[in-house]
């Protein structure tokens, strides 16, 4: 049996040296390696090409880092049963390596699937669920390689399964959740919800846990998948972005509808145009609705192209129309009280004031 205390200085040092030597070569080529790949992908215009250098990042350095330990491991004396073990590991390592390369690609597949299919950036839960899929299956071969038998594994954890779905219930009641919220394309990343609670923002992710929003006074909103499959949400980005926005408005009994019409309309077309948001092949319409105990209501129809572009169209309308009214005469009313006193007689106490 060898000793390590009878190891001479040269039997660790050479060993050690290929070692470094492989790491430092392996790196150089890697980068070289994958700056080239890069390159000729781009240059043949295959899609992919950054999956597959993101895929082999530091796989190609590990790889060199496995055959300088091979090579000095030969340098060193050691048990035919040493070697047959360290021979073993690292043929595991290198099994362990590709599946890690598999599993990459496999999440940056599925990413890429999901941004076709949705045309909006992918969810972190369903590729995360393809590489934990791989690396599990992965480490079956790793462990059946290095002579353990896996039948004993699977048959425990079919067991154990059990007791983890009861103690994990919420968990899973999220995760499953989630698959369920991103397979049936009601919610996806990117667009912009609003739940029954009264949250609403842009869905940033939707992990195994929960969704994340971001609000629009630029916080984070944290949502139970749970909570968000129960919950009743609006999207505003289904079936498209554009939206109506309805201004609500009033005028006097006094008014000509029809120039009030007129007037607000040509109002609305310059907003259309002149301010970002605005719709401008989209027509303004009106709409009177109620005659209201002071005033003539009726309901002003712009669209937007998207739904937080609304607050700047009605801020931009609100103050152009109310221009144009004063400068038209058109009058908005508000709520006046008239008191009819019998035979002029005032109360002592209003003309005091009280």
């Amino acid at each position: 049996m060898t000793s390590f205390a009878n190891l001479q200085l040269s039997d660790i040092v050479v060993p050690a040296a290929i070692v470094v030597g492989a790491v430092v070569i392996g790196f150089v080529f890697e980068r070289l390696f994958l700056r080239k790949v890069r390159g000729y992908l781009a240059a043949a215009g295959v899609r992919g090409g950054e999956m597959v250098v993101r895929a082999f990042r530091w796989v190609v350095t590990l790889w060199f880092l496995m055959g300088g330990l091979y090579l000095a491991l030969a340098k060193i004396p050691l048990q035919p049963t040493a070697r047959d073990f360290a021979d073993n590991v690292l043929f595991s390592a290198l099994i362990f390596s590709a599946v890690l390369v598999a599993a990459r690609i496999a999440g940056d597949l599925v990413g890429i699937y999901s941004w076709r299919m949705r045309g909006l950036p992918s969810s972190s839960l369903l590729p995360n669920v393809a590489r934990v899929t791989v690396i599990s299956v992965g480490m079956l071969v790793v462990l059946q390689s290095l002579g353990i038998a896996v039948s004993p594994i699977i048959a425990t954890l079919g067991v154990g399964g059990l007791a983890f779905a009861l103690a994990m219930q919420q968990t899973l009641s999220n995760l499953i959740s989630g698959v369920l919220i991103l397979a049936s394309g009601q919610v996806r990343p990117g667009e912009y919800i609003k739940l029954s609670s009264g949250e609403e923002g842009y869905v940033e992710d939707i992990n195994w846990r929960n969704t994340t929003i971001r609000a629009l006074p630029n916080n984070r909103v944290i949502v139970p998948n749970s909570t968000l499959s129960a919950s009743t949400i609006t999207n505003y980005y289904q079936p498209g972005r554009q939206m109506s926005v309805v201004v609500p408005l009033r005028v006097g009994y006094e008014c000509d509808l029809s120039y009030v019409e007129q007037v607000t309309v040509e109002v609305a077309n310059g907003v259309m145009s002149e301010v970002e948001g605005g719709v401008p092949e989209s027509e303004p319409t009106i709409r009177y609705n109620n005659f209201g105990e002071y005033s003539i209501d009726f309901s002003v129809i712009m669209y937007v192209e998207e739904v937080v572009q609304q607050y700047l169209i009605l801020h931009e309308f609100i103050k152009r129309v109310h221009a144009r009214y004063r400068e038209e005469g058109i009058r908005i009313p508000f709520p006046t009280t008239t008191l009819h006193v019998p035979d002029g007689r005032v109360p002592e106490e209003m003309r005091r004031g009280r």
